[in-house]
């Protein structure tokens, strides 16, 4: 079960300690919210957070819950949840409640006091400040039905961000784009009248790493050479799974050692690792940070919440299709005619993270290829703008083996390793990746 699921526990605000209700709206910039959490939670501030419907299909509770440390909201009419957190209570515990991204249509229903749902009822029940961060296509800003909204919005006392203006995800430019979540936290702590610290608001919170070398493979490094101390690595393996009714589902036949391979030689290395893992039967590996998850959206979102990292190491075999709809009763069998199944893409994440505005240092992708492999491999790093690429021939028992035999093409060429078991193919990536950021000097 993960941390943020109904049942596992659930936060309390400490009384000195300032907090905020962030609701998330359903707009392409749904995503920056998770780093607003970040930059906040490293200012000292509590958060805890409600999805609105929509906003499920650009973040999932799974990035926010880990954030947060936190239940997340979004049923207004789950009984456990109005049972022991009402949606009153959640509309006057916090300080202050931010909405971002504040969508048009969000901005339309406060402005119009409607509470149709778990956020826009808390909207309208709060006896607290309110901050709405807007972000929507220039158009949409720009028309005179929003603009009458926003109106009404400061008459009724709520605060206002003015949006950026630039390019947008739909090709447009102008004004409506969503504020950088820096200039949104130092708002939110100068309504809550909370010292904003600039040293707090950049890099990774600071982390212990032990200073003798982990037990599960002690001859990797000497305790006095950890060369990768300090360093933060993220790390994707095993399959993802995607539903298409309560019973089945689409998948593949990784099994995630080689992943958790090399997590366990980048935290022998001295590496503060983050391991997101599909659903694998895989203990965790000794000193590092797991984060279980199912789907491709879900490994995504999980991706994102873990940023920045000095390292990616993008093992997992992700699908490439998911189901349109997720049936929520067992799909039956109609005489001889298949059940129609119509397929969507996922989203590439290694390409999204090639591009990310905190993209990792070293970006490292996998490539499972049965046929013409440095070729095809050659051809990925290109296309997903990744530093190298790991490619390995699982047209044999690659999948679900103990043994590999990979090649790493990278711009300079490839170089093919010979077959061997998969600790062993993780030590020698680590090496390689040691050579490019890691501190070579003995300490």
């Amino acid at each position: 079960m993960l941390p943020f699921q109904r049942g596992c526990w659930q936060r309390t605000f400490m009384a000195e300690e300032k907090s905020i209700l962030l609701i998330v709206a359903g707009g392409i910039a749904a995503y920056k919210s998770l780093e607003l959490v970040r930059l906040l939670r490293r200012q000292g501030i509590a958060v805890r957070a409600v999805m609105t419907g929509s906003a499920h299909e650009f973040v999932t509770p799974l990035s926010l819950g880990v954030l947060t440390e936190d239940e997340v909201y979004g049923d207004m009419f789950n009984l456990k949840e109005e049972r022991e957190i009402g949606h009153i209570q959640l509309s006057r515990e916090a300080d202050l409640i931010v909405v971002c991204p504040a969508t048009a249509n969000i901005l339309a229903k406060m402005a119009s006091g409607i509470a149709d749902d778990l956020a826009t009822t808390i909207l309208l029940a709060t006896d607290k400040p309110v901050l709405a961060v807007p972000a929507m296509n220039v158009r949409m800003w720009g028309h005179a039905a929003t603009q009458r909204n926003l109106k009404q919005l400061r008459s009724d006392g709520i605060h206002v961000m003015q949006p950026d203006e630039g390019g947008m995800a739909c090709g447009e430019f102008g004004p409506g784009r969503l504020p950088e979540p820096l200039d949104i936290a130092k708002q939110i702590c100068d309504l809550l009248s909370h010292p904003f610290d600039t040293a707090l608001s950049s890099g990774r919170a600071p982390t212990t790493i032990a200073a003798a070398p982990l037990e599960a493979q002690p001859d990797f490094a000497p305790p006095e050479h950890r060369p990768l101390y300090g360093k933060h690595v993220l790390i994707t393996a095993g399959p993802t799974r995607e539903a298409i009714d309560p019973v089945r589902y689409i998948a593949n036949r990784s099994s995630g050692r080689q992943g958790f391979a090399i997590a366990q030689a980048a935290a022998d290395a001295g590496a503060e690792v983050t391991l997101i893992a599909g659903p694998v039967h895989l203990a965790t590996p000794a000193g590092v940070i797991r984060i279980d998850v199912e789907s491709a959206l879900e490994m995504q979102a999980a991706v994102e919440a873990a940023l920045p990292a000095d390292a990616a190491i993008m093992v997992a075999a992700v699908a490439d299709w998911r189901a349109a709809t997720n049936a929520e009763q067992k799909i039956k069998k109609k005489g001889d005619t298949p059940a129609p199944l119509q397929l969507v893409e996922n989203p590439d994440i290694l390409a999204g993270l090639a591009k990310h505005k905190t993209r990792p240092e070293l970006l490292i992708g996998f490539a499972a290829e049965t046929e013409k492999i440095v070729e095809h491999a050659t051809a990925k790093l290109a296309k997903k703008g990744c530093d190298w690429i790991v490619a390995n021939d699982v047209s044999g028992d690659v999948m679900g083996g103990t043994h590999n035999a990979v090649t790493l093409v990278t711009a300079e060429g490839h170089d093919a390793w010979d077959d061997a078991p998969k600790d062993a193919v993780a030590r020698k990536l680590i090496e390689k990746i040691v050579e490019k950021i890691g501190d070579t000097d003995e300490r």
